[in-house]
């Protein structure tokens, strides 16, 4: 009991200091520009209201899955920088079939899950294959394969989509796809998406199968040492594979919770950039799920508590982009 309560406050020293030093940073380059570095930390630190708590939530689930999608490529000291292209290929695919209804109710639900972790898996699949076939980077594999994701997705949504308002969507979801969520606060302040579950769900099962199974000793030691782990019989090429579609399968999951139950197509609601936030909140939480929560939450506090500083303490937003940099190195 004792070894686990201490594995668990090591886990959480570094982004403790992390945040400790991230805080005199910022507020030395509040005072440099003249601004009030008491105003900005009173806003970030005020209690959220509702409709705070249900977003703070919400981001949350989302940047936790983009992390845990980084962690497992780290954990084997695969760098893949090409989560915000899978999921984005992922969303839009998924989003398009579950438009069609082809299955009623919440088996559409299902289907539209499994195509989004198969659609994400592929896609991370062809820089896996690239490296241990044409020894081809993964870093450099990755990032050509977000451009062309991005890139493709935005032509069949400008070609094939719907007009949504300013810009165009794929068919919305049949409302007996849709979750209502659970409404912890008032009506006005918005509902938690019911499939933030799959978070949850998703954090358990990969840190089972990295710290309780064969496959995640055969990842941690590849991480550790390839030399030792090819000595003592691990396949490094299938690892790297296996690592790289794990990977890219739960990134396929990470705009499921807004899907199901906001968003109802892919289009304009599309949230983007939360596969390089996955990065970063991956490194901060030393891509161990319970950091990696922690690292999330505090990613999500401070891009909702950054909504008010314009507001209440005129001072820009992107201030909070300094807090989360030093925090990340």
């Amino acid at each position: 009991m004792t070894g686990s309560v201490g594995k668990v406050l090591r886990a959480l020293l570094a982004p403790l200091i992390a945040v400790i030093v991230s805080v005199a940073v910022t507020s030395g380059v509040l005072i440099f520009a003249g601004a009030s570095a008491g105003d900005f930390w009173s806003v970030i630190f005020q209690a959220p209201t509702g409709r705070n708590w249900v977003n703070i939530v919400n981001q949350t689930s989302m940047i936790f899955l983009a992390a845990l999608a980084a962690a497992i490529g780290f954990r084997m000291n695969l760098f893949n920088i090409g989560i915000e292209g899978q999921y984005t290929l992922a969303s839009y695919v998924a989003a398009l079939v579950a438009g069609q209804a082809f299955f009623p109710g919440k088996l559409n639900v299902v289907v539209a899950l499994l195509v989004a972790m198969a659609v994400g898996a592929f896609w991370a699949g062809i820089a896996g294959v690239l490296k241990v076939t044409r020894g081809v980077s993964e870093v450099i594999a990755t990032i050509m394969l977000n451009a062309i994701a991005i890139t493709v997705v935005g032509y069949l949504l400008s070609s094939h989509g719907e007009q949504y308002g300013q810009g165009r969507r794929t068919p919305p979801l049949p409302e007996s796809s849709m979750f209502a969520g659970w409404q912890p606060f008032e009506a006005k302040d918005g509902t938690i998406w019911t499939l933030t579950l799959i978070a949850l769900v998703a954090g358990i099962a990969i840190s089972f199968l990295i710290n309780r199974t064969r496959f995640g000793f055969d990842l941690r030691a590849t991480g550790a040492n390839e030399a030792a782990a090819v000595a003592s019989g691990v396949n490094v090429k299938r690892m790297i594979v296996i690592s790289m579609l794990l990977s890219g399968a739960i990134a396929g999951l990470i705009w499921m919770p807004a899907l199901f139950s906001q968003a109802g197509s892919y289009g304009p609601t599309f949230q983007r950039t939360l596969g390089f936030t996955g990065i970063a909140v991956a490194l901060l939480g030393r891509n161990r799920p319970l950091g990696i929560f922690f690292g999330a939450a505090l990613f999500a506090w401070l891009a909702e508590q950054a909504n008010k500083l314009q507001l209440q303490a005129d001072i820009s937003p992107s201030v909070v982009s300094i807090t989360q940099g030093v925090v990340v190195l």
